[in-house]
């Protein structure tokens, strides 16, 4: 009597988590590229480069970019492809309303109920890391960060907001501004990185705003943060003005170049 040999069967199960993992690692790298820039806003996702790039079928490749659209870092183009979402002035404005709006409401929370001694720590370990940064670009003599110092700084100011507001124990709250800072974070890269006065000023920001929470002072506390949004949201603004202009005159020289053309009107 023949045997017949029995083909291993992966359970269902396996097989799932699998496919979940797949998709997990794929929507954490794009989600990795965009938020640094380094995939910066009108560039369309290959699924097939993705696919090669990552050793993974398609499949889970096209759910990744599906969620990765959802969460709004995506955007679906007419042709069927994906792109990074390339925000307009009036994005960043209303973004910073809402990140305005709930950062303020967690500083108040945490400032009513107590910076909890750990948290404090995290802090003030951050806003030294700031300073070490600071201290490194006065001594290099250059006029602005590099863009490894760009993406350090970037890192630490996240994580400083993202801190403060993990301290009201919110978790809708902390995903809804985190989902908002990464998109404003896709304007970041369009320079080379602070310059020693902005990056001075924030920091002055920061440890006025720590201090305020520490110390349980709401209202100044809630004011200062509020400044320091508002500064942030005019440095996001003159870069996309920037950008913009440069994009014009790099797509219409001539009009530039002309006597009387924008450039004279700027």
């Amino acid at each position: 009597m023949k045997t017949v040999k029995k083909k291993s069967v992966v359970p269902r199960s396996g097989a799932s988590t699998a496919a979940r993992s797949a998709r997990a690692r794929i929507y954490n790298y794009v989600h990795e590229l965009v938020s640094t820039g380094a995939l910066q806003g009108g560039h369309v996702i290959s699924e097939l480069q993705l696919s090669r790039d990552l050793g993974t079928s398609r499949s889970p490749v096209r759910e990744a970019i599906g969620h990765l659209i959802a969460d709004g870092l995506l955007e679906q183009a007419p042709n069927r492809s994906a792109v990074v979402v390339e925000l307009t002035r009036e994005d960043i404005v209303d973004l910073y309303e809402v990140r305005e709006a709930l950062e303020i409401y967690a500083v108040r929370k945490v400032a009513q109920r107590g910076l909890h001694p750990t948290n404090h720590t995290q802090l003030k370990g951050y806003l030294e890391s700031v300073q070490t940064i600071i201290r490194a670009l006065r001594k290099s003599g250059k006029r602005e960060l590099n863009p490894e110092q760009m993406a350090e700084f970037s890192s630490l100011d996240m994580k400083i907001h993202a801190l403060l507001v993990l301290s009201t124990q919110n978790v809708r709250m902390q995903k809804i501004i985190a989902d908002t800072r990464v998109l404003v974070r896709i304007f970041a890269m369009r320079h080379n990185g602070h310059e020693l006065s902005m990056l001075e000023q924030i920091h002055r920001q920061h440890v006025a705003i720590v201090q305020a929470v520490a110390k349980g002072h709401v209202e100044e506390a809630s004011a200062l943060l509020s400044e320091h949004i508002q500064t942030s949201m005019k440095e996001r603004l003159d870069e996309f003005d920037l950008w913009k202009r440069e994009n014009a005159m790099r797509d219409h020289p001539l009009e530039f170049s002309q006597p009387g053309g924008r450039s004279a009107k700027r």
